[in-house]
Protein backbone atom coordinates (compact mmCIF):
# COMPACT_ATOMS: atom_id res chain seq x y z
CA UNK A 1 0.00 0.00 0.00
CA UNK A 2 2.88 2.53 0.65
CA UNK A 3 4.39 2.32 -2.44
CA UNK A 4 1.09 2.81 -4.73
CA UNK A 5 0.61 5.40 -2.14
CA UNK A 6 3.95 7.16 -2.21
CA UNK A 7 3.94 6.72 -6.64
CA UNK A 8 0.92 8.47 -6.72
CA UNK A 9 2.01 11.58 -4.49
CA UNK A 10 5.49 11.76 -6.57
CA UNK A 11 2.83 12.93 -9.42
CA UNK A 12 0.89 15.40 -7.62
CA UNK A 13 3.24 18.55 -8.17
CA UNK A 14 0.51 19.81 -9.89
CA UNK A 15 -2.17 19.48 -7.39
CA UNK A 16 0.57 20.92 -4.71
CA UNK A 17 0.82 23.78 -6.98
CA UNK A 18 -2.80 24.46 -6.95
CA UNK A 19 -3.25 24.07 -3.61
CA UNK A 20 -0.53 26.36 -2.71
CA UNK A 21 -1.41 29.22 -5.34
CA UNK A 22 -5.02 29.04 -3.46
CA UNK A 23 -4.04 29.59 -0.25
CA UNK A 24 -1.35 32.04 -0.74
CA UNK A 25 -4.07 34.54 -2.02
CA UNK A 26 -5.99 34.53 1.60
CA UNK A 27 -3.92 37.45 3.60
CA UNK A 28 -4.82 34.98 6.32
CA UNK A 29 -3.42 37.23 9.34
CA UNK A 30 -4.71 37.00 12.94
CA UNK A 31 -6.51 39.86 13.86
CA UNK A 32 -3.36 40.77 16.81
CA UNK A 33 -1.29 41.49 13.54
CA UNK A 34 -4.03 43.46 12.00
CA UNK A 35 -5.47 41.20 9.95
CA UNK A 36 -8.67 39.58 8.51
CA UNK A 37 -8.21 35.67 10.10
CA UNK A 38 -8.34 32.71 8.21
CA UNK A 39 -11.75 32.33 7.78
CA UNK A 40 -11.99 32.79 3.49
CA UNK A 41 -8.71 30.27 3.23
CA UNK A 42 -10.30 27.66 5.14
CA UNK A 43 -13.47 27.93 3.54
CA UNK A 44 -11.79 27.32 -0.08
CA UNK A 45 -8.97 24.87 1.85
CA UNK A 46 -12.10 22.50 2.36
CA UNK A 47 -13.97 23.25 -0.81
CA UNK A 48 -11.01 21.62 -2.40
CA UNK A 49 -10.73 18.64 -0.20
CA UNK A 50 -14.33 17.72 -0.69
CA UNK A 51 -13.60 18.34 -3.80
CA UNK A 52 -11.32 15.23 -3.74
CA UNK A 53 -13.68 13.56 -2.56
CA UNK A 54 -13.21 13.63 1.07
CA UNK A 55 -15.98 13.47 3.61
CA UNK A 56 -15.54 13.43 7.06
CA UNK A 57 -14.66 16.83 7.21
CA UNK A 58 -15.51 18.52 10.87
CA UNK A 59 -15.55 22.32 11.98
CA UNK A 60 -14.62 23.19 15.35
CA UNK A 61 -14.84 27.30 14.85
CA UNK A 62 -13.36 29.83 17.77
CA UNK A 63 -15.71 32.63 18.47
CA UNK A 64 -13.54 35.62 17.72
CA UNK A 65 -15.20 39.41 17.50
CA UNK A 66 -12.16 40.64 15.98
CA UNK A 67 -12.21 39.70 12.70
CA UNK A 68 -15.13 40.16 10.27
CA UNK A 69 -16.83 36.48 9.89
CA UNK A 70 -16.50 36.53 14.00
CA UNK A 71 -14.94 32.78 13.77
CA UNK A 72 -11.34 31.74 13.89
CA UNK A 73 -11.58 28.25 11.34
CA UNK A 74 -10.34 24.73 13.17
CA UNK A 75 -10.48 21.93 10.59
CA UNK A 76 -10.27 18.23 11.52
CA UNK A 77 -10.12 15.77 8.35
CA UNK A 78 -9.89 11.68 8.97
CA UNK A 79 -9.50 8.69 6.07
CA UNK A 80 -10.19 5.64 8.52
CA UNK A 81 -7.92 2.91 8.72
CA UNK A 82 -7.89 -0.92 9.49
CA UNK A 83 -7.34 0.45 13.37
CA UNK A 84 -8.63 3.07 15.64
CA UNK A 85 -5.29 4.49 16.05
CA UNK A 86 -4.64 7.71 14.22
CA UNK A 87 -1.63 9.28 12.55
CA UNK A 88 -2.22 12.62 12.60
CA UNK A 89 -0.20 15.76 11.15
CA UNK A 90 -0.98 19.53 12.30
CA UNK A 91 -0.80 22.25 10.30
CA UNK A 92 -2.10 25.97 10.70
CA UNK A 93 -3.93 28.17 8.61
CA UNK A 94 -2.40 31.58 9.66
CA UNK A 95 0.43 33.15 8.34
CA UNK A 96 2.41 36.46 9.48
CA UNK A 97 2.57 39.70 7.36
CA UNK A 98 4.51 40.48 4.37
CA UNK A 99 6.52 43.26 5.95
CA UNK A 100 7.92 45.45 3.86
CA UNK A 101 6.52 44.92 0.33
CA UNK A 102 9.55 46.72 -1.14
CA UNK A 103 11.72 43.77 -0.05
CA UNK A 104 9.65 41.45 -1.83
CA UNK A 105 10.22 40.44 -5.48
CA UNK A 106 6.35 39.78 -6.68
CA UNK A 107 3.53 39.97 -4.93
CA UNK A 108 3.48 37.84 -1.54
CA UNK A 109 -0.09 36.89 -1.89
CA UNK A 110 0.50 35.44 -5.28
CA UNK A 111 3.04 32.21 -5.72
CA UNK A 112 5.69 32.41 -7.95
CA UNK A 113 7.55 29.56 -9.93
CA UNK A 114 11.41 30.27 -9.40
CA UNK A 115 12.84 31.34 -13.33
CA UNK A 116 15.45 28.87 -13.15
CA UNK A 117 14.27 26.18 -10.70
CA UNK A 118 10.41 25.41 -10.76
CA UNK A 119 10.36 23.28 -8.10
CA UNK A 120 10.82 26.34 -5.97
CA UNK A 121 7.57 28.42 -5.16
CA UNK A 122 7.71 32.08 -3.22
CA UNK A 123 4.61 33.34 -1.16
CA UNK A 124 3.84 34.47 1.97
CA UNK A 125 3.38 30.91 4.00
CA UNK A 126 4.36 28.87 1.06
CA UNK A 127 6.98 27.26 4.09
CA UNK A 128 5.19 28.27 7.36
CA UNK A 129 2.92 26.31 7.69
CA UNK A 130 1.59 25.58 3.94
CA UNK A 131 3.42 22.89 3.58
CA UNK A 132 2.60 20.85 6.28
CA UNK A 133 -1.12 21.95 5.60
CA UNK A 134 -0.63 20.77 1.42
CA UNK A 135 1.10 17.52 2.13
CA UNK A 136 -1.72 16.53 4.62
CA UNK A 137 -4.61 17.38 2.22
CA UNK A 138 -2.20 15.67 -0.26
CA UNK A 139 -1.55 12.87 1.42
CA UNK A 140 -5.54 12.48 2.86
CA UNK A 141 -7.19 13.01 -0.90
CA UNK A 142 -4.71 10.22 -2.14
CA UNK A 143 -6.04 7.64 0.14
CA UNK A 144 -9.47 8.31 -0.46
CA UNK A 145 -8.84 8.41 -4.25
CA UNK A 146 -6.89 5.37 -4.63
CA UNK A 147 -9.02 3.74 -2.17
CA UNK A 148 -6.64 2.65 0.29
CA UNK A 149 -7.18 2.07 3.99
CA UNK A 150 -4.44 2.29 5.74
CA UNK A 151 -3.10 0.16 8.82
CA UNK A 152 -3.78 3.46 11.29
CA UNK A 153 -6.41 6.01 10.41
CA UNK A 154 -5.24 9.18 8.62
CA UNK A 155 -5.74 12.61 10.04
CA UNK A 156 -5.25 16.28 9.22
CA UNK A 157 -5.86 18.90 11.83
CA UNK A 158 -5.42 22.60 10.17
CA UNK A 159 -5.75 25.19 13.02
CA UNK A 160 -6.11 28.98 13.23
CA UNK A 161 -4.22 31.24 15.09
CA UNK A 162 -0.52 29.41 15.63
CA UNK A 163 1.38 32.63 14.66
CA UNK A 164 -0.61 34.87 17.92
CA UNK A 165 -0.91 32.25 20.62
CA UNK A 166 -3.03 29.93 19.92
CA UNK A 167 -5.84 30.71 22.17
CA UNK A 168 -8.54 30.40 19.37
CA UNK A 169 -6.25 27.03 17.40
CA UNK A 170 -5.03 24.20 18.82
CA UNK A 171 -5.78 25.09 22.30
CA UNK A 172 -9.25 25.73 21.51
CA UNK A 173 -9.44 22.97 19.54
CA UNK A 174 -7.66 20.27 22.36
CA UNK A 175 -9.90 21.72 25.12
CA UNK A 176 -13.10 21.25 23.14
CA UNK A 177 -12.32 17.67 22.16
CA UNK A 178 -9.79 16.49 25.02
CA UNK A 179 -9.90 12.75 23.79
CA UNK A 180 -9.65 13.86 20.11
CA UNK A 181 -5.50 12.73 19.87
CA UNK A 182 -5.75 9.45 21.80
CA UNK A 183 -2.16 8.67 23.61
CA UNK A 184 -0.91 5.94 21.47
CA UNK A 185 -1.53 8.12 18.45
CA UNK A 186 1.36 9.13 16.06
CA UNK A 187 1.44 13.20 15.88
CA UNK A 188 3.42 14.60 13.42
CA UNK A 189 4.16 18.50 13.58
CA UNK A 190 6.00 19.57 9.78
CA UNK A 191 6.25 23.18 11.18
CA UNK A 192 9.91 23.19 11.75
CA UNK A 193 12.92 21.83 10.27
CA UNK A 194 16.13 21.72 8.07
CA UNK A 195 17.05 22.15 4.16
CA UNK A 196 18.47 18.40 4.58
CA UNK A 197 15.73 16.85 6.60
CA UNK A 198 18.31 15.36 8.98
CA UNK A 199 16.77 17.06 12.63
CA UNK A 200 13.57 15.95 14.27
CA UNK A 201 12.64 18.03 16.98
CA UNK A 202 11.75 16.68 20.27
CA UNK A 203 11.58 19.33 22.70
CA UNK A 204 10.87 23.06 22.55
CA UNK A 205 12.12 25.64 25.66
CA UNK A 206 9.63 27.73 27.08
CA UNK A 207 8.29 31.05 25.78
CA UNK A 208 7.37 34.25 27.58
CA UNK A 209 6.64 37.29 25.57
CA UNK A 210 6.00 40.55 27.67
CA UNK A 211 5.08 44.03 26.92
CA UNK A 212 7.21 46.73 28.50
CA UNK A 213 5.29 50.25 29.17
CA UNK A 214 7.57 52.90 30.76
CA UNK A 215 5.45 55.98 31.55
CA UNK A 216 7.56 59.58 32.29
CA UNK A 217 6.43 63.09 31.66
CA UNK A 218 5.92 64.97 28.42
CA UNK A 219 6.99 68.15 27.61
CA UNK A 220 8.66 70.19 24.32
CA UNK A 221 12.25 69.18 23.74
CA UNK A 222 13.11 72.52 24.25
CA UNK A 223 13.20 72.43 27.86
CA UNK A 224 13.76 68.74 28.61
CA UNK A 225 14.20 68.91 31.95
CA UNK A 226 10.69 69.47 32.70
CA UNK A 227 9.87 66.47 31.53
CA UNK A 228 10.80 62.64 32.08
CA UNK A 229 11.97 60.68 28.98
CA UNK A 230 10.33 57.50 28.48
CA UNK A 231 11.90 56.67 25.50
CA UNK A 232 15.59 57.57 27.27
CA UNK A 233 14.19 55.11 30.42
CA UNK A 234 13.02 52.37 28.30
CA UNK A 235 16.61 52.21 25.69
CA UNK A 236 18.02 51.69 29.45
CA UNK A 237 16.22 49.28 30.06
CA UNK A 238 16.27 47.29 26.40
CA UNK A 239 20.15 47.88 26.87
CA UNK A 240 20.20 45.48 30.45
CA UNK A 241 17.84 42.90 28.73
CA UNK A 242 21.01 40.83 28.25
CA UNK A 243 21.84 41.10 31.79
CA UNK A 244 19.22 39.34 33.19
CA UNK A 245 19.47 36.45 30.04
CA UNK A 246 22.94 36.09 31.60
CA UNK A 247 21.95 35.41 34.76
CA UNK A 248 20.01 31.90 33.49
CA UNK A 249 22.81 30.93 32.08
CA UNK A 250 22.17 26.98 31.78
CA UNK A 251 23.28 24.92 29.45
CA UNK A 252 21.68 22.59 27.28
CA UNK A 253 23.00 20.64 24.07
CA UNK A 254 19.88 18.97 23.09
CA UNK A 255 18.91 22.61 22.10
CA UNK A 256 19.90 24.76 19.19
CA UNK A 257 21.23 27.67 20.42
CA UNK A 258 21.74 26.15 23.55
CA UNK A 259 20.64 28.73 26.02
CA UNK A 260 17.75 30.71 26.96
CA UNK A 261 17.83 33.81 24.88
CA UNK A 262 15.95 37.08 25.38
CA UNK A 263 15.75 39.59 23.36
CA UNK A 264 14.12 43.15 22.67
CA UNK A 265 12.04 42.71 19.54
CA UNK A 266 9.17 45.10 18.79
CA UNK A 267 8.78 48.85 19.96
CA UNK A 268 5.84 51.15 19.45
CA UNK A 269 5.27 54.46 18.17
CA UNK A 270 5.64 57.52 20.82
CA UNK A 271 5.01 60.46 19.90
CA UNK A 272 4.62 61.62 16.07
CA UNK A 273 6.79 65.11 15.79
CA UNK A 274 10.62 65.62 16.37
CA UNK A 275 10.18 68.71 19.20
CA UNK A 276 8.05 66.75 21.92
CA UNK A 277 9.79 64.35 24.69
CA UNK A 278 7.89 61.43 25.08
CA UNK A 279 5.68 60.76 27.89
CA UNK A 280 5.38 57.02 27.09
CA UNK A 281 7.21 54.87 25.17
CA UNK A 282 6.06 50.63 24.80
CA UNK A 283 8.42 48.23 23.77
CA UNK A 284 8.67 44.11 24.12
CA UNK A 285 11.21 41.38 25.02
CA UNK A 286 10.89 37.78 23.08
CA UNK A 287 12.65 35.23 25.77
CA UNK A 288 12.55 31.51 24.89
CA UNK A 289 13.89 29.52 28.16
CA UNK A 290 15.26 26.45 28.83
CA UNK A 291 13.57 23.58 31.11
CA UNK A 292 16.00 24.22 33.38
CA UNK A 293 14.68 27.46 34.52
CA UNK A 294 10.49 28.27 35.23
CA UNK A 295 9.09 31.18 33.35
CA UNK A 296 8.27 33.01 35.73
CA UNK A 297 11.28 33.38 37.12
CA UNK A 298 12.17 35.04 34.10
CA UNK A 299 9.20 37.06 34.64
CA UNK A 300 10.14 38.06 38.28
CA UNK A 301 13.84 38.89 37.01
CA UNK A 302 12.38 41.53 34.03
CA UNK A 303 10.18 42.93 36.73
CA UNK A 304 13.24 43.42 38.96
CA UNK A 305 14.80 44.80 36.41
CA UNK A 306 12.07 46.96 35.99
CA UNK A 307 11.70 48.64 39.24
CA UNK A 308 15.61 49.62 39.30
CA UNK A 309 14.76 51.37 35.97
CA UNK A 310 11.99 53.43 37.60
CA UNK A 311 13.74 54.18 40.62
CA UNK A 312 16.92 55.29 38.49
CA UNK A 313 14.99 57.37 35.81
CA UNK A 314 11.57 58.75 37.90
CA UNK A 315 9.33 57.18 35.65
CA UNK A 316 6.97 53.88 36.40
CA UNK A 317 7.47 50.48 34.24
CA UNK A 318 5.16 48.36 33.81
CA UNK A 319 5.62 44.77 32.88
CA UNK A 320 3.42 42.43 31.66
CA UNK A 321 2.15 39.19 29.69
CA UNK A 322 1.78 38.70 26.26
CA UNK A 323 2.02 35.38 26.64
CA UNK A 324 3.72 32.78 28.54
CA UNK A 325 4.00 29.30 27.17
CA UNK A 326 5.96 26.88 29.51
CA UNK A 327 8.05 24.18 28.44
CA UNK A 328 6.64 20.97 27.90
CA UNK A 329 7.98 17.77 28.67
CA UNK A 330 10.45 16.45 26.03
CA UNK A 331 9.42 13.52 23.61
CA UNK A 332 11.44 10.39 24.42
CA UNK A 333 14.20 10.09 21.67
CA UNK A 334 13.22 6.51 21.89
CA UNK A 335 9.21 7.02 21.55
CA UNK A 336 7.78 5.32 18.95
CA UNK A 337 6.87 8.34 16.73
CA UNK A 338 10.47 9.33 16.48
CA UNK A 339 11.66 5.83 15.91
CA UNK A 340 9.00 5.20 12.99
CA UNK A 341 10.21 8.94 11.62
CA UNK A 342 13.50 7.99 11.28
CA UNK A 343 13.16 4.60 9.51
CA UNK A 344 10.69 5.99 7.43
CA UNK A 345 13.04 9.12 6.26
CA UNK A 346 15.48 6.78 5.96
CA UNK A 347 14.08 4.40 3.76
CA UNK A 348 12.44 7.41 1.60
CA UNK A 349 15.41 9.80 1.13
CA UNK A 350 18.63 7.81 3.02
CA UNK A 351 19.03 9.94 5.51
CA UNK A 352 20.06 9.43 9.04
CA UNK A 353 18.45 11.71 11.69
CA UNK A 354 19.02 12.82 15.07
CA UNK A 355 16.68 14.57 17.74
CA UNK A 356 17.21 17.78 19.13
CA UNK A 357 15.71 20.85 20.51
CA UNK A 358 14.59 24.38 19.06
CA UNK A 359 13.82 27.63 20.76
CA UNK A 360 10.65 28.61 18.52
CA UNK A 361 7.39 27.07 19.95
CA UNK A 362 5.22 24.73 17.63
CA UNK A 363 1.54 23.47 18.58
CA UNK A 364 3.81 20.00 19.03
CA UNK A 365 4.14 21.54 22.87
CA UNK A 366 0.38 21.83 23.62
CA UNK A 367 0.30 17.86 22.99
CA UNK A 368 3.01 17.28 24.81
CA UNK A 369 1.62 19.14 27.70
CA UNK A 370 -1.22 16.20 27.58
CA UNK A 371 1.78 13.42 28.05
CA UNK A 372 1.38 12.97 23.88
CA UNK A 373 4.82 12.21 22.16
CA UNK A 374 4.73 14.41 19.25
CA UNK A 375 7.29 14.63 16.82
CA UNK A 376 8.44 17.91 14.92
CA UNK A 377 9.77 16.95 11.05
CA UNK A 378 9.68 18.92 7.39
CA UNK A 379 12.49 19.85 4.90
CA UNK A 380 12.11 23.21 4.53
CA UNK A 381 14.66 26.05 3.39
CA UNK A 382 13.92 27.58 7.10
CA UNK A 383 13.08 30.49 5.85
CA UNK A 384 9.40 31.43 7.53
CA UNK A 385 9.01 35.13 8.00
CA UNK A 386 11.35 36.56 5.95
CA UNK A 387 10.84 38.56 2.21
CA UNK A 388 10.88 35.95 -0.41
CA UNK A 389 9.66 33.02 1.50
CA UNK A 390 10.33 29.86 -0.75
CA UNK A 391 9.98 26.48 -0.56
CA UNK A 392 9.91 23.04 -2.62
CA UNK A 393 7.03 21.53 -3.81
CA UNK A 394 8.54 18.19 -4.06
CA UNK A 395 9.01 18.64 -0.01
CA UNK A 396 5.38 18.34 -0.06
CA UNK A 397 4.70 15.83 -2.43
Amino acid sequence: MLDTLLKALAGRADRALELQTGVTSFPAVGPDSGGPGEWDKAAWLEARLRAYGLTDIERLDADDERVPSGKRPNMIVRVPGKSKRMVWVLGHLDVVPPGDAGLWRSDPWIVTRDAEDPDIIRGRGVEDNQQAVVAGSLIAAELVEQGLTPDLGFGLIVVADEETGNKYGAEYVLEQRPDLIAPDDLVLVPDFGTADGTLIEVAEKGTLWLKVTVTGVQCHASTPDEGKNALVAASAMILRVREVEERFNAVDPLFTPPRSTMAATRHDANVPNVNTIPGKDVFFIDCRVLPAYSVDEVLDAFRGLGAEIAAQYGVTVAVDVVSREPAAPATPVNSEVVTLLKEAIFRIYGLECHAGGIGGGTVARLVRHRNIPAAVWSRVFDNAHVPNEAARLSDAV
